[in-house]
């Protein structure tokens, strides 16, 4: 596989999971597209490795690989793919390295959101740093309450709400508990109107999809492309 079919499969992988993307990536600035769905395609690589089923050593070793990658990064060696559009970008890759651990202790069960939302501080914090230099923008504490929030959101719909509920809260795996916790993530969820374009669009069809399925109680397919395209220009605008 060539570098260039490798990168295309990474950026594919992450398209294929957010279709929405493709209505909303309007409201972004063309030659910054490539650039933001490298980036978000690397969020989700770290997103796999935190909500990993079953024996979590394998998803350990690839945080830590993770972790050398991005310091090497910040010495203008890379060896993934995705490097080859973020790494000539200066930002703070080693801070970023250094959050990582986070997501492995993220996910131990919790007995509320607010505890899961301090596991999280570093590395939302890390992540709107690096969003900052790569979208020019300022970043801001809304910015990583906000990225903690839709990191949140990925893991409820990936672990179900046991994993953030734990014994102390919901406590229900099933429709109930998705309810709850996802009612109680909304609520401490932020519109991050200081974060970048980029990101702000991406919140917002995140959490649009939590909304759509807090109110319906089960999956739902995508909300209509016009009602996705507002969403977007509305985020787009901040």
């Amino acid at each position: 596989m060539s570098d260039s079919t490798a990168l295309d499969s990474f950026l594919d992988k992450w398209r294929a999971r957010w279709p929405e993307w493709q209505v909303a990536e309007t409201f972004v600035p063309a030659p910054r597209r490539r650039l933001a769905v490298a980036w978000f395609a690397l969020l989700q690589e770290f997103e796999d490795a935190m909500n990993i089923a079953g024996d979590p050593l394998p998803a350990d070793a690839k945080l830590g690989w993770w972790g050398e990658e991005l310091r090497d990064w910040s010495r203008q060696r890379s060896r993934h793919p995705l490097g080859r559009v973020l790494e000539p970008c200066p930002a703070p890759w080693e801070a970023l390295a250094g959050a990582l651990p986070a997501l492995a202790a993220a996910r131990a069960p919790v007995d509320d959101i607010g505890e899961a939302f301090s596991r999280l501080r570093d590395y939302a914090q890390a992540v709107a740093a690096v969003e900052a230099s790569l979208f020019d923008a300022a970043t801001a504490g809304q910015a990583a309450n906000a990225i903690a929030a839709q990191t949140l959101a990925a893991r409820l719909a990936e672990a179900g709400p046991a994993a953030l509920a734990g014994s102390g809260n919901a406590g229900d795996d099933g429709d109930r508990g998705m309810l709850q916790v996802g009612e109680a993530l909304l609520k401490q969820w932020p519109l991050p109107r200081q974060a970048p374009r980029e990101r702000r669009i991406w919140a917002a069809l995140a959490r649009q999809r939590l909304q759509r399925r807090v109110g319906a109680g089960q999956p739902v397919a995508a909300a209509a492309p016009l009602r996705l395209l507002l969403t977007a220009w509305w985020a787009g605008r901040g």
